[in-house]
């Protein structure tokens, strides 16, 4: 069976932000992950002067207590950071499961600083190991460092039996959607082909928690010509005994989604008959 790829989606078109080149490697020995912002270009200026005042904020997604930040570059739409940041203590098999999330951020010393572009990068798509300097092109922000939360999910295609099999791991900080501060969650997964259902699978619903660990696995069937047209929605619900449940979050897996969705599904055939994880973030029901 030849392998199947899709194509990334066409972000070329909207606002322009500016980019940004940054280098990421691994050392196994001393299980660390080294990030360095090198520099940003063409900035979009946030100021009434113009410019901007511009500095990156580094996170490894889902995990959002280890923040590391550059200096600020007073008005320079193209500035020159060349600062290092380890993330230290991370075995690799973590790391592989991590996104690395860039927000560049124009500082304001009497307000909220004001967000300019961000990048998220799965590190499983790269080879970590020999070290790497990319140029990406800063994106509109979604407010995408988990506002609805975070869903670890496992992929595999069997082709033999022509199966996809997908893990519901677990899920990370999600909204609270009960007066209680908490939610009830529960996951579903409807299969699809040409945009219309085909099958549905859902998990136990977790109550108050908005940290839940599932590890519920499903299977479908997709027949090897029918991959192209097929995808899987996955819905993040809060259950409501009294009245409708109600939705906290989603992800389309396919090769027609987003960025990080058509990855990891891209992923999936590479490494056919492989568990392949990745942690995704959660975005409104559209």
């Amino acid at each position: 069976m030849p392998p199947i790829f899709f194509d990334e989606p066409d972000y070329s078109c909207g606002q322009k932000l500016g980019r940004i080149q940054f280098s990421v490697s691994y050392d196994f020995d001393a299980s660390t992950l080294t990030v360095k912002i090198i520099k940003a270009e063409d900035l979009a200026a946030k100021d009434l002067s113009g410019t901007s005042d511009p500095y990156v904020k580094i996170m490894l997604l889902p995990d959002k207590k280890h923040t590391m930040t550059t200096n600020i570059k007073r008005k320079n739409l193209n500035p020159r950071w060349n600062e290092v940041f380890a993330f230290e203590g991370f075995p690799y098999h973590k790391v592989a499961t991590r996104t690395l999330y860039l927000l560049v951020l124009d500082y304001d010393r009497f307000s909220r600083d004001d967000p300019i572009g961000e990048v998220c990068l799965p590190l499983n798509d790269l080879d970590l190991g020999t070290g790497q300097t990319l140029w990406r092109t800063l994106r509109p922000c979604k407010g995408a460092a988990g506002k609805l939360g975070m869903l670890l999910v496992t992929l595999c295609y069997q082709p033999a039996s022509e199966t996809i099999t997908i893990t519901i791991n677990k899920a990370k900080d999600l909204k609270a959607k009960d007066i209680n501060g908490s939610s009830d969650p529960y996951v579903k997964v409807w299969l699809m082909h040409d945009g219309k259902k085909i099958e549905k699978k859902k998990t136990e619903v977790h109550e108050k928690n908005l940290n839940p660990i599932f590890n519920d696995i499903f299977n479908f069937t997709v027949p090897y010509d029918k991959i192209r047209q097929s995808s899987l929605v996955v819905s993040v619900m809060d259950y409501d005994r009294m009245g409708r449940n109600e939705a906290i979050g989603q992800l389309v897996l396919g090769s027609k989604s987003g960025q990080m969705e058509v990855k990891h599904w891209n992923e999936m055939f590479a490494k056919s008959r492989q568990n392949v994880s990745q942690w995704h973030v959660l975005k409104d029901f559209g």
